[in-house]
């Protein structure tokens, strides 16, 4: 059988890098490449090699933000008498989809995982203390994934947060054991957070 040119080859290796891509996928996207126009593919490349410069965290939330000021936490656009944690930048959008949720959001810089080397000191608790205490936060709410990181993460931040005199509710109804938020329709998470 004969080989793939070397950039198809090359573009293949770096598609399947992407979740959810096999070989088989890979190689149709880099064929279909091929048929792009060539404005089309310099309008992705540009967009691909900016990608990381204009889109940063936030430091203050660590939600995403472009070049303006982040709209997840900006004074006047939310309530500030709730705090959201979320374990990444993308369960907020899910989250905003249902819009029922007005209040803030914090991301946090890593879940429990001593597997991974993520242990309880990559979680910085008093950039989240400072926010409570500089909203006057009544109720935290734990959206972390039902899964064995975000369960031991939720618990650990239960323990920590039960002399801040705040409320602390975690997601229960409607998500599935070992699910990812990316996954969950808004009904679904709506329900969640009624629960």
């Amino acid at each position: 059988m004969t080989k793939l040119p070397k950039p198809i080859q090359k573009i293949i290796g770096q598609l399947r890098k992407f979740p959810g891509v096999g070989s088989k996928t890979a190689e149709r996207y880099a064929f279909e490449l091929l048929e792009w126009d060539p404005s089309i593919i310099e309008q992705l490349s540009s967009s691909l090699r900016n990608l990381q410069k204009e889109v940063q965290p936030c430091s203050t939330c660590n939600c995403l933000k472009t070049e303006d000021e982040c709209e997840f936490c900006s004074e006047g656009k939310r309530e500030t008498d709730t705090l959201c944690l979320v374990s990444s930048p993308k369960d907020i959008y899910p989250i905003e989809e249902m819009r029922s949720f007005k209040g803030l959001y914090h991301v946090l810089e890593a879940l429990f995982s001593p597997l991974d080397g993520n242990n309880i000191e990559k979680i910085d608790l008093s950039k989240i203390k400072k926010r409570i205490e500089l909203h006057q936060i009544k109720d935290v709410i734990l959206a972390l994934d039902s899964t064995l990181e975000g369960d031991a993460t939720a618990l650990y931040l239960k323990e920590e947060m039960k002399a801040w005199n705040v409320s602390i509710s975690r997601l229960a109804f409607g998500i599935p054991l070992g699910s990812s938020f990316e996954y969950v329709d808004p009904g679904t998470l709506a329900r969640a957070f009624l629960g």
